[in-house]
């Protein structure tokens, strides 16, 4: 049995029996993507050195018991660096299980990811928000001037999860390749792909859609009686990427298969 996490909420983590700490407890903060934490002796230590820790993750008032079993750093991300990490439990029968599901390539990883509230979250690469953070939509690094990464964050996992009406309704099937750009560059277009335009996203949800991703979940007659606001934004002919690229409300852009 797995416990598979999308993002779990965390006020605060206590390290216990590190191999460098002995069974001292030490609070962990984190940074970007990676734990960090200081010991009595001031010395520093980030999430490479505790490979083989065991992480005491305090979730509404439980500790539960996550090793880090090993920690990579993400030769794909986008934008800054991504620090994964292998995160095992153990289920209710004793058993040592992967706390992530597989993304795409086979992998069980995950890493934090800071709250903007002095606390953390924990994500997986399997995860929407996992996704868009190695994409470079790495929301904690928004900035008066830069790309709104906030806001193309929201957008993007409303995308990976093909939420069109931004409510929080999955539209998509796991290990559907799709390709994703957005207006400011921080993840450019490719032309050289077998795909074809799919929509425009803004925080939102879709603000056009062309063809929906899996047409046996939702067709586009379907999605415009759900979404009324969507109706006359439907079909291939009013949603063009042309199109969507002159609307400033449109923020990410997808393609994928028909």
């Amino acid at each position: 049995m797995n416990l598979p996490i999308c993002m779990l909420g965390l006020t605060t983590m206590l390290v216990t029996t590190a191999p460098m700490l002995g069974r001292a407890e030490t609070l962990v903060r984190v940074e970007g993507t990676e734990f960090v934490l200081t010991t009595a002796e001031g010395v520093t230590l980030r999430s490479a050195d505790l490979q083989g820790a065991t992480l005491k993750i305090r979730i509404a008032g439980r500790d539960i018991p996550v090793r880090v079993e090993r920690v990579e750093e993400d030769a794909d991300a986008v934008g800054g660096r991504v620090v994964l990490h292998h995160f095992v439990v153990r289920n209710e029968n004793g058993i040592t299980v992967d706390l992530c599901e597989p993304d795409a390539e086979g992998r069980s990883l995950g890493f934090p990811v800071p709250d903007g509230r002095s606390g953390f979250e924990l994500t997986c690469t399997s995860g929407a928000i996992g996704k868009c953070i190695r994409w470079g939509y790495r929301l904690w690094e928004d900035s008066l001037g830069g790309p709104p990464l906030q806001t193309l964050h929201q957008a993007c996992v409303r995308m990976v999860r093909a939420d069109y009406g931004g409510d929080g309704q999955t539209m998509t099937r796991d290990g559907i390749p799709i390709h994703v750009y957005d207006r400011f560059g921080v993840r450019p277009a490719r032309r050289n792909i077998a795909m074809a335009f799919e929509a425009a996203w803004g925080a939102d949800g879709a603000l056009c859609v062309a063809h929906t991703r899996v047409p046996d979940k939702i067709s586009l007659e379907q999605l415009g009686a759900r979404y009324p606001r969507l109706r006359s934004h439907l079909g291939p002919v009013v949603c063009t990427e042309d199109d969507a690229l002159r609307n400033p409300k449109a923020l990410l852009f997808n393609w994928s298969a028909r």
